[in-house]
């Protein structure tokens, strides 16, 4: 299952852990992702989506269907039809 935001395409980045004593390990910082179904009235359907949470407080800011418009207008496949 891949870890990446279906609408932000947020994904996991590398970076060290540093210890007290300075010593450098890899390791992964991973998006907080949420999985999440809304209702679209626009189009009388329900969708499930993989999320990240900052994707999550758009939607809830502006609504699901504009957001998705203005993700299209900015070129971005979403995978769903408006």
């Amino acid at each position: 299952m891949s870890k990446v935001c279906q609408l932000t395409g947020k994904r996991p980045i590398v970076g060290n852990h540093v210890s007290h004593s300075n010593r450098k390990t890899k390791r992964r910082f991973e998006p907080n992702l949420q999985k999440k179904r809304y209702f679209i009235p626009e189009l009388n359907q329900w969708i499930t989506l993989k999320l990240s949470t900052s994707a999550m407080r758009n939607i809830n800011k502006i609504g699901l269907h504009e957001y998705l418009k203005d993700l299209k207008r900015k070129g971005v496949d979403v995978g769903i039809e408006l």
